[in-house]
């Protein structure tokens, strides 16, 4: 017998004694306090049920059947003290305690296996959605940063190789791109950043009561001082609202979804960031009022790997890794995102539980 079986084997034998003597000791006080001896079966049905609830297998429930049995002939039936099993009718009550106590062993030990197997199903649903993050986020940056990378690299040997032939204005342009890039890998650096705060354990965050209007702030604030031109009209509730959240990786996914409308909606009218309280959720819209999203991209938008130019031939800034690491970042506070259009343009919209629970209410996701 291995160390593992022999540690199981003692555990089932303590809880099994221990259960039958706590059970025997309640079977006492009421029969002496009803003189109805007959119905201890019953607390030692459900004692059975109990053993095979928290011990291994199932022999330690079939024999608590047993020693049920036993314990009901010797100690509550009269003579009491003595096994009799000569007392007219008693042998088929003896077989029917026995099959009632054995059927619920094995029905209690069946499904606590079966809850075994759900729970394994879902650690490995988890395992693999996990994975799949991880493998969309590694396409998104081996495509998102070799571009920025190849364009810094063309412009500085372009700058390096012809420093007396550039004019003052191809040198500014030249070093303006650089910067452009430049930024733009940084930020993409702050989004890797900002996943390294998921914990790896269970994909969770450790979530706190947030005031939503400090968040709102301090994300468009961190945005323009990136695009100070940016338009935003921001709307949210008038009355004081805290929701649990990571702010820092809530800001970082405000501030994606506001900089791909920028980037990609080919507009110069301003965004929209609304914020609304609905069924126990928060929700969150940032609405665009250019070309919209190409109705075959709804669905993948989000995968990391979605590389789509804005019509305007900026190829430098792909929707992928953004996007891939904000569904990362709202999936582990437990809430949903999605895209849509609208009739000037597209729309993304997150939700956050305003709870530690999260409501049954099932959120319309369109995505016309």
């Amino acid at each position: 017998m291995t160390e593992k079986k022999k540690n199981i084997t003692i555990r089932n034998t303590i809880i099994t004694v221990a259960i039958l003597s706590i059970t025997t000791i309640i079977s006492y006080f009421f029969s002496a306090g009803t003189n109805r001896a007959f119905n201890t079966t019953i607390f030692y049905i459900l004692a059975v049920m109990f053993i095979a609830r928290y011990t291994d297998g199932y022999v330690p429930g079939v024999i608590a059947s047993f020693l049920s049995v036993l314990l009901v002939n010797f100690a509550f039936t009269y003579p009491y003290m003595k096994l009799n099993f000569s007392i007219s009718g008693y042998p088929l009550t003896f077989a029917a305690m026995m099959i009632i106590s054995s059927l619920t062993s094995t029905t209690t030990t069946h499904l606590k296996d079966q809850a075994k197997v759900i729970t394994q199903q879902e650690k490995m649903l988890m395992e693999t959605e996990k994975e799949k993050m991880r493998a969309n986020l590694l396409r998104a940056i081996s495509h998102d940063l070799r571009t920025p990378l190849t364009s810094i690299i063309g412009n500085s040997s372009t700058y390096l190789d012809n420093p007396d032939t550039l004019s003052e204005k191809d040198k500014r342009s030249l070093v303006q791109n650089i910067y452009d890039d430049s930024n733009w890998l940084l930020h993409m650096v702050e989004n890797l950043l900002s996943v390294t705060r998921i914990r790896e354990k269970d994909a969770h965050v450790s979530k706190t009561l947030e005031p939503l209007e400090e968040v709102i702030s301090e994300a468009v604030t961190r945005l323009k001082k990136r695009l100070p031109d940016a338009k935003i009209n921001v709307k949210i509730p008038d009355d004081f609202i805290m929701i649990p959240m990571d702010a820092t990786l809530i800001e970082q996914v405000l501030i994606n979804l506001l900089e791909n409308g920028i980037y990609h909606a080919n507009s110069t009218l301003p965004l929209d960031l609304e914020v609304t309280i609905d069924n126990g959720y928060a929700r969150f819209s940032v609405t665009d009022y250019g070309v919209g999203i190409k109705k075959e991209l709804l669905n993948t938008i989000f995968d990391g790997y979605t590389s789509t130019p804005s019509s305007s031939g900026d190829s430098r800034k792909g929707m992928g890794i953004g996007l891939s690491i904000c569904k990362t970042i709202i999936t582990a506070h437990d809430g949903k995102i999605w895209a849509e259009n609208h009739e000037n343009g597209a729309r993304f919209t997150f939700i956050l539980p305003l709870g530690e629970q999260v409501y049954d209410t099932e959120i319309e996701c369109d995505s016309n």
